[in-house]
């Protein structure tokens, strides 16, 4: 029996995904997790083969979660989806030990290759997303974005305040104080030798990063 726990706040799309694996998967077993809570709980308490989770759920950063995941559990493989582009987040799930990534528009497409390819021993890598490592990796060799100083904490904030987010909107999102976001918002400023939220939202549509 192959037990997959699916961690997705949006019911809608969380029983899509069921319905797609379920449909293909003979002998499937699947938890179902509304926020991390919820997932955290089902890991404890039960052994899993594998977790799909979104890097956006309520309670605490995915990227954070995924950390947490891999600490307790670092051989149970996990597939992160996302509504973001691969380009903004890909890379640093699998830098945060992610086994796979995909977006949720390519889910009907990639969802069971992805499950398959990572159940094999093999991380899953789209071919858009081989396009951004090996752009990743050149970019490195020549000192890199500023973007990709930031620290995933950071990364997540410079996003909230490009979509044009105040202080107070990503306290409260992220379930952290307002001061704390302040503090975070002027380390991203610093990092990026930037002095205003016009500046970073210019430079982030001119990434693909907004």
């Amino acid at each position: 029996m192959l037990r997959i726990v699916i961690a997705e706040d949006h019911t809608i799309i969380r029983k899509g995904l069921i319905q797609i694996l379920k449909e293909e998967i003979q002998n499937l077993e699947i938890g179902e997790a509304a926020n991390i809570i919820e997932l955290n709980q089902l890991l404890h308490h039960e052994k899993w083969d594998m977790v799909i989770s979104d890097i956006s759920m309520p309670g605490r950063s995915g990227m954070d979660n995924l950390k947490q995941i891999k600490d307790l559990y670092p051989n149970l493989p996990v597939l992160m989806i996302s509504i973001h582009p691969e380009e903004q987040y890909a890379i640093r799930s699998l830098k945060g030990g992610a086994n796979g990534y995909i977006t949720k528009d390519s889910a009907t497409e990639e969802l069971l290759l992805a499950v398959k390819t990572i159940l094999s021993g093999h991380k899953y890598i789209s071919a858009t997303l081989a396009e951004h490592l090996a752009k990743h990796l050149s970019q490195k060799e020549r000192g890199g974005l500023p973007h990709e100083t930031l620290s995933d904490r950071e990364f997540d904030v410079l996003k909230m305040i490009t979509s044009g987010k105040t202080v107070s909107e990503i306290a409260k999102d992220l379930s952290l104080s307002a001061t704390t976001i302040s503090t975070y918002r002027s380390r991203i400023l610093e990092k990026m030798h930037m002095r205003t939220n016009a500046e970073l939202t210019q430079y982030a549509v001119s990434q693909g990063i907004a």
